[in-house]
């Protein structure tokens, strides 16, 4: 039988990637999507209008913070499996716009679990977590009992919808997981990620130009995977038989100086050349010593990342130097 997937999000990283899978796997598949002026989907735009799998992708407007429409669209679409990747993703734009942030991270999540919490069918939801949940820990690798202690607006919020989930899927029995996502990155990355930012500069450089790429702390190190991968992880945890969250991470930690480094030896040139540094890309409270526990992962769903920290970073350079040549 033909499964029905709902995925909020789709626009996003995450989601054009778990959108691929899912089509590749023969799924019906329905994006949400919050109506702008701009019609522009380019994370979308691969996918062959006139391809076969085109026909089994659906989009509908919706917003999280409207709960009627939103209930309306699972209700018409009566999805198997509902994906909630949307939301504010940026932890240094939440302490510019942090009631936006809590509203549509925090509160989102928690009207989309009352909706399936209602729903006559089954639902199987997952949540994408996040890695700032636990903040600047003592410890590391974080485990699933590492403390909550997040430092920022966002993470404070994915700590909130970690939470839900996990108390609606005690007291009310839904199929709720959270993926505590560590930083998954690629070349479908937004430009105000400092990855992208590194791989399209060092791109840039490399065809001449000569304006240097401006950075905050290169000590700060992170967790860094590859985004396809998760979105594998994240469709194993709903296949399983009993609702588990999971860290999804390499469970290695990646200096951005060493990311640079090897972003730049991609290209032939010495980072030292083209790096400055730069006060107002210096975050205000930096977590450090994040990288993930990979065991439960491992044994739940048999999920491992392959492409882990400097790997990445080659790999999103040369899919930008395809792109300026």
């Amino acid at each position: 039988m033909t499964k029905t997937a709902l995925i909020t999000g789709i626009t996003g990283q995450d989601g054009s990637y778990l959108t691929d899978l899912l089509l590749e796997k023969g799924y019906v598949v329905h994006g949400v999507l919050r109506r702008g002026s701009m019609t522009e989907r380019p994370r979308l735009d691969h996918i062959d209008l006139n391809a076969p799998e085109r026909s089994r992708l659906h989009l509908h407007y919706a917003d999280l913070n409207d709960p009627t429409t939103l209930r309306r669209v699972v209700k018409s679409t009566r999805p198997d499996e509902l994906y909630h990747l949307a939301g504010q993703s940026h932890f240094g734009a939440s302490f510019d716009i942090p009631e936006s942030t809590a509203e549509l991270t925090a509160m989102g999540t928690l009207r989309l679990l009352e909706i399936v919490r209602d729903c006559e069918h089954p639902i199987r939801m997952l949540n994408v977590g996040s890695s700032e949940i636990f903040g600047r820990p003592d410890h590391a690798p974080q485990t699933l009992t590492t403390p909550m202690i997040p430092v920022s607006p966002y993470g404070a919020s994915k700590a909130f919808a970690v939470n839900a989930v996990r108390i609606w899927r005690e007291a009310f029995g839904v199929f709720a997981v959270n993926a505590i996502c560590y930083n998954h990155e690629s070349p479908r990355r937004g430009l105000s990620f400092v990855t992208r930012k590194i791989a399209r500069g060092v791109a840039r450089i490399a065809a001449g130009d000569t304006v240097p790429i401006a950075l905050g702390s290169l000590d700060v190190s992170r967790d860094w995977g590859y985004a396809p991968e998760y979105v594998e992880a994240m469709w194993r945890m709903l296949q399983a038989d009993t609702p588990t969250d999971l860290i999804l991470a390499t469970g290695q930690a990646t200096t951005l100086q060493a990311f640079l480094v090897r972003a730049f030896e991609t290209v032939g040139l010495d980072w030292r050349d083209h790096v400055v540094s730069d006060p107002r890309f210096v975050r205000p409270a930096e977590p450090v010593q994040l990288f993930g526990d990979t065991s439960e992962a491992a044994s739940h769903i048999d999920w491992r990342a392959e492409v882990v920290g400097t790997d990445v970073a080659e790999l999103m350079v040369r899919a930008e130097l395809l792109q300026t040549s």
